[in-house]
């Protein structure tokens, strides 16, 4: 059977889109703030939503996105307010949310093993509901990351500056630590919320092998998410692997050949410039 036949690889195709694309958009920011961990602490803390959402028979991927979302916030007004360092709050994320899910879920008389699926992704446990909160959450990850690009690149490449020139630059990055939070509930079923930081950095850093400015990075950045999460799922249809792993995987191999090609690439740029610089010269002197 065709696997367009199943309607459980359907929806697994539409979340993996969505996660393809939202993924690397915001990731594009949080690697100019040198934050490409930001996701694995987010994806701890959302374990904890996860847990609850299983205890309390609701929607995991609501619940998970409330608590990465006040996570996040609680996280960010610790760091820019000075009171402890930035990499202790997210520490605290990472350990505590990692074992407040297990706590939750143990207590509540649950399994551990149901927090498998979460960690590492799964497209057999995506539902149609799903599918909706996906798109629902990954509309706003896009209008955000897209509709604000000037200000939020601003932010994240010269905070003074933007505070200068008058930005609201404590909301701003309330805003991209909100919308990593939910691209991090996005990713959970396709990737997983242990591997979801890959697809925020990697196909990020891929794409700034090749590509020159912002704006290309993230257009490209957002086309190779696509490629690898749809080609991942797809691949999982036809080998019983893990989607996150597969996906992730098939990321690192798009970085190495970008890899390969950044150098040649960089060389036929060189001798662009030497030559356009030698013509400059000429003229100088002929004037």
């Amino acid at each position: 059977m065709d696997l367009f036949d199943y309607p459980f690889m359907v929806r697994a195709l539409i979340a993996a889109a969505l996660v393809g694309i939202t993924a690397p958009a915001i990731g594009t920011y949080l690697v100019q703030r040198r934050q490409a961990v930001m996701g694995d602490g987010l994806g701890h803390v959302a374990m904890t939503g996860v847990a609850l959402g299983f205890v309390l028979n609701t929607s995991p991927v609501w619940m998970a996105t409330l608590v990465a979302v006040v996570g996040a916030i609680g996280m960010e007004l610790i760091r820019s307010r000075g009171k402890t360092s930035g990499d202790v709050a997210l520490a605290m994320l990472f350990y505590g949310g990692l074992a407040g899910g297990v706590m939750i879920i143990s207590v509540g008389g649950g399994s551990t093993a149901k927090l498998l699926s979460a960690m590492f992704g799964s497209i057999t446990t995506v539902a149609t509901e799903d599918v909706t909160a996906v798109a629902i959450l990954s509309a706003f990850v896009l209008a955000v990351t897209i509709g604000l690009r000037r200000q939020l690149f601003a932010v994240c490449q010269d905070e003074e500056f933007a505070r200068v020139t008058g930005l609201p630059v404590r909301l701003l990055n309330l805003l991209i630590i909100v919308t990593a939070a939910v691209t991090v509930t996005v990713a959970m079923r396709i990737v997983g919320l242990l591997l979801v930081s890959a697809m925020m950095v990697i196909p990020v850093a891929a794409a700034q092998r090749v590509t020159r400015g912002f704006t290309a990075t993230l257009s490209l950045a957002m086309a190779i998410g696509l490629v690898v999460s749809l080609t991942g799922t797809v691949t999982t249809y036809y080998v019983e692997a893990p989607s996150g792993a597969a996906i992730v995987l098939l990321a690192i191999g798009v970085f190495m050949a970008m890899t390969a090609l950044s150098t040649p690439l960089a060389r036929r740029r060189a001798r662009a410039a030497r030559a356009a610089e030698e013509v400059c010269t000429r003229d100088d002197v002929k004037v």
